[in-house]
């Protein structure tokens, strides 16, 4: 069965860390481009992150410095390590293979994990 699954999602006070991952089974996801993506509460979803097939990776300026996208070729995962958490952070990330918002079908969005900062 073809699926990616998000975890690693948690409760954190503001300026914690997190480690999200994104694990493909039932291909490769070496031969994708990965995005990672938020929606918090209210708000229109956003893309966060993306790694390229190449490894080119680039993130939104808001998380620029405190987050970094990475790629396990041999885990078949992307992870999306998360540092200086803010509350601002807070929403349910989901990783898609495709980087570009607008291309993604609106019923492949799975569950994601949960992301919580506290104040």
């Amino acid at each position: 069965q073809v699926r990616l699954v998000e975890s690693g999602g948690a409760v954190v006070t503001s300026g914690g860390s997190l480690r999200l991952s994104c694990e493909a089974s039932g291909f490769a996801l070496r031969y994708y481009d990965v995005g990672w993506f938020r929606q918090a509460p209210g708000k229109e979803r956003e893309g966060v992150a993306c790694i390229q097939m190449n490894g080119v990776t680039s993130h939104i300026g808001s998380v620029k410095g405190r987050f970094t996208i990475s790629r396990d070729r041999a885990k078949n995962t992307v992870y999306l390590q998360m540092n200086n958490l803010k509350p601002e952070d807070t929403g349910t990330y989901n990783c898609q293979t495709d980087c570009e918002l607008s291309r993604i079908d609106r019923g492949s969005w799975g569950q994601g994990t949960q992301v919580t900062v506290s104040s």
